[in-house]
């Protein structure tokens, strides 16, 4: 027993160090500013539009607010964003563990958060897999693949509530798991699992609106599962019983009602349809495929991820490399050893199996039906990754079994010798002999070298890189060429607070590098449905501004019109940013 919790303890320091390690060493996004703006209990409308603001007026909402409750945070979540406020809220009380950092906010606090829950996922898979498979050694794989999967660490490393929904998910998963033995064996639901069922479905879906896709999931998980035991018993086979089947509606219709709440903040928030345009659109040729090969890198990475990302060419051709030889070995193993779970725990493996199909199911519905694509988003996998997860943690623990299983029916079906001496004749399969502990090993240090990759930033890095873009521009300050000292106007268009991040990714990275630059200046010049707005705020502000000027067009989405002004075009664009510098000397 010891023994077996001292085993647990490790997986936990491994996550632990991998969820922690360069937490703050990546520079924030325009969602995490989000995160950080609203859990503040601020307000991005206080930053001033269509005119030219200094650096520190851009990260004012960044800075703590000492009258801001929780009330504001939600009040500004709900009117400015799309997201339900519970995990907000938690940060609101965590941030104030945390002191200000410059004169901001704690970025390493804020990410801490998600990082905690990330950490508390790794023994709440361990019990999850134990209660699920009834199999400690089940627990203990998938304690150890939730420690080092390289897309938990990346969700953890994110100042956002993917980690937080990622626990409901789990809690929510056993409830099913509860459920379908209880109608397996016609019994009703107690109350107090109806009720603790309703609410962690309640809170799920106030950490994430995704969570829906969780529960829808399982639904269609429970008609599957009921449907296979139907086809396989036949005769046998009893649906349940009306007196069985009404506290699982009470679960339904209490998870309804719970997540009816939200339909009215949906009703008033006019950002809502503007802030999901990036997973909506037409497509064209190629682009039907697209969404196929985004979800199978999704789910790639939630096993392995070597540096496809280093700035390296051949250390990218070489990880590619050695990640398809890898799948090309495991894959076969894990799917044999997941044949023989199926037989041993053919009921939760089958439940299991069901829901992970089902949810794919229902990302691709979104997709191909309903135009939004929730494959462009990797981390809205969060909706059945633990389910992937302990499924793999079967898979491993039967191909851990697998040599002592084969040694076993070698002994059974050996002839009793006389002479002390002998061995049986019999050999282990040298497939069996390879897919036993050292594969499970090598599986579960590829997961860990995965980890180091995200946590090093060579893997799943973020998708705006303002530490690439502004070394540029300091160095464009600094060029000998100049023999004033000209100011610099960083312009974009700005439609909603996704804008507002993306610029404060730029100053945050100023502001970080320590460095006095000569003035800098930033424009969000808004746009409703004109383009042209943008373009005459910008022509606007440069009229009231000195010359010379150096103006830094950013994700600049409208016509460009500038007198006398000549381009750059040798200026670099980045991951997230689209850039383009004009040199404004006369007007």
């Amino acid at each position: 027993m010891i023994n077996n919790w001292l085993l647990l303890l490790v997986w936990i320091g491994v996550g632990t160090g991998l969820r922690l390690l360069n937490l703050a060493g990546k520079s924030p996004w325009t969602d995490e500013f989000s995160t950080l703006v609203f859990s503040l209990g601020n307000s991005f409308r206080g930053v001033p539009l269509d005119r030219a603001i200094a650096l520190d007026t851009l990260l004012q909402p960044l800075q703590a607010n000492p009258a801001a409750g929780i009330n504001d945070v939600i009040h500004h979540l709900v009117t400015e964003s799309n997201h339900p406020p519970l995990y907000f809220v938690l940060t609101h009380l965590w941030l104030k563990l945390f002191p200000p950092d410059g004169g901001l906010v704690s970025l390493w606090g804020a990410r801490s958060l998600a990082a905690l829950f990330g950490i508390v996922s790794i023994p709440a898979m361990y019990a999850f897999g134990w209660f699920a498979f009834r199999s400690r050694l089940v627990g203990h794989l998938a304690a150890a693949m939730m420690a080092v999967s390289p897309y938990g660490i990346f969700l953890a490393q994110e100042a956002r509530h993917y980690t937080l929904a990622i626990l409901w998910a789990i809690a929510s998963l056993s409830c099913l798991v509860v459920s379908a033995r209880h109608l397996q064996r016609q019994a009703s639901l107690p109350i107090w699992l109806v009720l603790l069922w309703v609410g962690i479905n309640t809170l799920g879906i106030s950490s994430h609106y995704f969570f829906v896709l969780t529960l829808g999931a399982q639904a269609l998980a429970l008609i599957v599962l009921l449907w296979q035991q139907r086809r396989t018993q036949k005769n046998n086979f009893k649906f349940p019983t009306v007196k069985s089947s009404i506290p699982l509606l009470a679960v339904a219709a209490g998870t309804l009602a719970g997540g009816l709440v939200w339909v009215p903040v949906f009703l008033q928030n006019s950002y809502g349809g503007k802030l999901t345009e990036w997973i909506q659109g037409d497509r064209v040729g190629f682009a039907w495929l697209s969404p196929i090969f985004q979800a199978i890198a999704a789910w790639i990475t939630m096993i392995v991820l070597l540096p496809v990302e280093s700035p390296d060419l051949v250390v990218v051709i070489l990880s590619g490399a050695v990640m398809i030889v890898f799948f090309l070995w495991a894959l076969p193993i894990l799917y044999r050893s997941l044949k023989f779970q199926r037989q041993e725990a053919g009921l939760t493996t089958q439940l299991f199996e069901g829901f992970i199909w089902s949810a794919i199911a229902l990302f691709f519905v979104f997709t191909y039906i309903l135009g939004i694509d929730l494959t462009r988003g990797a981390r809205y996998n969060f909706v059945y990754f633990p389910a992937v997860i302990v499924i793999v943690g079967a898979s491993l623990a039967d191909c851990w079994n697998a040599v002592k299983a084969e040694e076993t029916a070698l002994k059974q079906s050996s002839p009793v010798s006389t002479n002390p001496g002998s061995k049986a004749k019999g050999k282990i399969n040298p497939f069996i002999k390879i897919s036993g502990q050292k594969a499970v090993a090598l599986i579960w240090l590829m997961g860990l070298l995965s980890g180091l990759t995200v946590a090093c930033n060579l893997g799943y890095q973020k998708y705006y890189r303002p530490d690439l873009l502004v070394p540029p521009i300091i160095e464009l300050q600094d060029s000998p060429s100049s023999s004033v000292q000209v100011p610099i106007l960083i312009a974009t268009t700005h439609k909603t607070h996704v804008q507002n991040g993306e610029m404060m990714g730029i100053a945050w990275e100023l502001k970080q590098q320590a460095v006095q630059p000569r003035e800098i200046q930033f424009l969000l010049a808004h746009q409703d449905q004109n383009p042209q707005t943008s373009t005459a705020a910008l022509q606007k502000t440069l009229a009231t501004l000195p010359r010379p000027l150096d103006v830094l067009l950013v994700n600049f989405h409208a016509p460009i019109e500038l007198d006398k002004c000549v381009t750059n075009a040798n200026f670099p664009s980045v991951d997230g940013y689209e850039t383009k510098l004009y040199y404004c000397r006369d007007r």
